[in-house]
């Protein structure tokens, strides 16, 4: 159990760089809610659904993430601030990072009979922030929802969908970057700024002005009265 547990918060490890521990990580609201949520996805499984609804619900007040009981949640799967809505029908693979203010939403059958009306989510997709994905689509493997999208249609696998109604950015799949990119960031370098290189910026700052002002006192630029003068009298000859 305990392995499964620090498996779980070493995966969020590597995709948020901002817990120093993983004690800090327990008190992430999508931690919790995910934990509620297997609670309640067991009720509901055990077709304990006044139960499933009212851990659903108690969840949702301390997490303000509303996950609801029926949805399926493979492994691994963690949203980064919450505020986070996600349907009955939903079904999400592994390792999905799901930011905030995230809705996976579903559309009213017009028979009236309800079905698979929410969306499913391939393995390691990142969903950025306000971001709403609607109806019973499929997201494929390592596709990239931008923040605010509004995502209709069936996302291919590698695919990155911006903008509304969210179109691909035509990036061919083979050459996508296939590792998680934390804020989107192709770089390896750290999210804090190294101390030495602002160092060596502000040395090289200091030595610039230090050039600038010998160049100033070699090469002095007329005053604006003198210059009028030298005009004047050039006017006049």
């Amino acid at each position: 159990m305990f392995d499964r547990l620090f498996a779980y918060l070493d995966s969020i490890r590597a995709r948020d760089p901002a817990p120093r521990s993983r004690w800090e990580m327990l008190l992430y609201p999508g931690v919790w809610a995910l934990f509620w949520h297997r609670v309640a996805h067991w009720l509901f499984e055990a077709e304990l659904f006044f139960l499933a609804r009212l851990v659903n619900h108690t969840s949702r007040f301390l997490t303000a993430i509303d996950i609801h009981p029926g949805a399926k949640i493979g492994r691994n799967f963690f949203i980064d601030h919450g505020f986070s809505v996600i349907g009955e029908t939903a079904v999400i693979g592994h390792d999905v990072t799901i930011y905030q203010c995230v809705t996976l939403g579903g559309t009213n059958p017009t028979n009236g009979v309800g079905g698979k009306r929410h969306p499913t989510i391939g393995n390691n997709v990142i969903i950025g922030s306000g971001a709403q994905v609607i109806g019973p689509i499929t997201v494929g493997d390592r596709a990239r929802i931008g923040a605010n999208a509004v995502v209709f249609d069936d996302v291919a696998e590698g695919a990155t969908m911006v903008g509304f109604k969210a179109r691909s950015t035509l990036v061919p799949v083979e050459t996508y970057m296939r590792e998680f990119m934390p804020y989107g960031t192709p770089c390896n370098e750290p999210c804090e700024p190294d101390p030495g290189r602002i160092a060596a910026l502000e040395k090289q700052l200091t030595e610039m002005r230090a050039e600038l002002d010998s160049l100033r006192k070699a090469f002095p630029q007329p005053a604006a009265g003198s210059e009028d003068e030298t005009l004047r009298s050039g006017t006049q000859d």
